[in-house]
């Protein structure tokens, strides 16, 4: 399925149907069009033929003669079987998409470990959509596979990947200030990889197994400059040369700023359910894990997000100090951005300075000043709002980092629910624990440091300038640099004032250095 619709989404160059008669005559007139995206040497060599299959298009793709030509270039090695797909023409100007295939086949290469080979193989594949050449994407699409094997083996390691049935759907509109917007939705059942490491330089030698009865992805996008981009690949195709490069420059760098944004944003999720690790050591798993990234196009103020959260999270306790089991986390949620990302001005500038008459075509500092131009727009690092949990303990996390010169400035503000129960915790291993004795002081001195908020919560706000000094609940906890540049102090160093109470007259900011 994945490897179809890469090659069927040229087809925008090709004028609408408008139920036009299937000949010849048209076969050639497709293969002309595709060959503007692809090039001639693919339909020279055989790799794609073009003909007529009744009332349809049948595009054929045989890979013996890339295999043959990439043996006499002693590049890689491979073999998959042939197969075809279906276009048919509409009488709303659009395409009928179809295929039925089970592709599978072998490749062979040198990686920087040494000879590598890979197997696959996938089973049941079929695929059926409608091609709007006006938004040179898919109206609609579905697919669905039965499913899917591969192996691969190297000198230091092997994988086996098994998969069972899995489905897939797209669906793209105009989008209101250009280009499409569409969405994507994949579900994979049985999802298990083995993987066998043997590195005895380095000691290393164990098998692992991951296993999850469902994977999921669902992604969108917004503004994605779909024609754009093909009239760019286009002009690639048709300029092969560092001549015609120099002699189009300013074709290239118009065709080049008619793409930005590239799109407006994308958003995608990636997850497992009951996720399970088997190793050696015992077993981890999950009830849910899921990783979400999104990210605006080349924009004067872009974003970007990242979250990862886990759910119903557990660990082999065999491998853990005894201690640490009743505080190990079974719930994490970490969310980051960035923001004030301008990307624009670098793009625009770098398109701008292209020159193909010179070599390289950008100077040699080019690199330097446009990242002192783009940390001159103040990005800003962002962590949101984050919680770590296990019980009736939850660490909860937000902060920000900019870059006001060369160095950054943090902030940060931790709290915590039941602090106390970690203090305890550790004071009653640290009777029979050597390790838990040693991280008891170093508990309490955080907790000195803390401020006590009215629904028992303890807080830390933490300041670090780009100066060096940092700061907890406002008391100094570094100096900055220029006045005496020592490392953070050791919790030895701390006189804790009494929380028997929970509280403190000055907000629990009531830490004091050793004289």
């Amino acid at each position: 399925m994945k490897r179809v619709l890469p090659v069927v989404l040229l087809l925008a160059c090709s004028a609408p149907a408008f139920g036009q008669a299937v000949d010849r005559q048209g076969a050639k007139q497709l293969s002309d069009d595709l060959a503007h995206y692809i090039g001639k040497k693919p339909f020279d060599i055989g790799f794609v033929k073009i003909s007529v299959d009744g009332d349809a298009y049948k595009l054929a793709f045989d890979f013996k003669p890339v295999t043959d030509l990439m043996a006499k270039q002693q590049a890689l090695k491979f073999d998959v079987t042939p197969y075809f797909i279906l276009v048919k023409p509409r009488k709303d100007g659009h395409w009928d998409v179809s295929a039925d295939v089970s592709p599978k086949g072998s490749i062979d290469f040198v990686g920087p470990e040494g000879a590598q080979h890979i197997d696959f193989s996938v089973s049941d594949n079929k695929f059926t959509g409608v091609y709007d050449p006006d938004l040179a994407a898919f109206a609609s699409a579905t697919g669905s596979m039965a499913g899917m094997t591969m192996t691969t083996r190297e000198p230091k390691q092997q994988a086996d990947v098994t998969v069972g049935a899995g489905t897939a759907a797209i669906v793209s509109t105009k989008s209101a200030n250009g280009g499409i917007d569409f969405t994507v939705t994949e579900k994979i059942t049985n999802f298990a990889e083995t993987i066998k490491v043997n590195d005895p330089k380095n000691g290393l030698s164990f098998p692992a197994a991951v296993k999850a009865p469902e994977l999921s992805v669902d992604a969108t996008g917004k503004g994605l400059r779909t024609k754009p981009l093909l009239d760019l690949l286009a002009f690639i195709v048709a300029t092969d040369d560092a001549a015609k490069f120099k002699a189009d420059e300013a074709e290239f760098k118009s065709l080049l700023t008619a793409a930005l944004p590239l799109w407006e944003r994308i958003d995608g999720t990636y997850g497992f359910k009951d996720f399970v690790v088997e190793s050696p050591v015992g077993k981890f798993g999950a009830t849910q894990l899921k990783t979400a990234v999104g990210m605006d196009g080349i924009a004067k103020d872009g974003k970007i997000n990242y979250s990862f959260k886990v759910s119903g999270l557990t660990m082999p306790q065999q491998v853990l100090p005894s201690w640490s089991v009743a505080l190990l986390p079974t719930d994490i949620d970490l969310n980051f951005d960035g923001t004030n990302i301008d990307l624009d001005s670098m793009a625009k500038k770098t398109i701008e300075t292209l020159d193909f008459s010179k070599d390289p075509p950008l100077p040699a500092d080019f690199g330097k000043q446009i990242f002192a131009d783009f940390l001159a727009k103040t990005p800003k690092a962002i962590l949101g709002h984050s919680t770590i949990k296990n019980g009736n303990i939850e660490i909860a996390m937000e902060g920000e980092m900019t870059f006001p010169g060369k160095k950054p400035e943090t902030s940060m503000t931790i709290d915590v629910a039941g602090y106390d129960k970690i203090v305890e915790a550790l004071q009653t291993a640290a009777k029979t624990e050597p390790e838990a004795a040693q991280y008891f002081p170093f508990a309490l001195a955080v907790k000195g440091f803390g401020k006590a908020l009215p629904d028992g919560r303890l807080e830390w706000i933490i300041n670090a300038k780009a100066d060096g000094s940092v700061t907890v609940n406002g008391a100094m906890l570094k100096p900055a640099d220029a006045v005496q540049d020592n490392p953070i102090m050791d919790p030895s160093d701390v006189t804790v004032p009494d929380h028997g109470s929970g509280e403190n007259d000055d907000g629990g900011a009531g830490a004091k250095l050793k004289p």
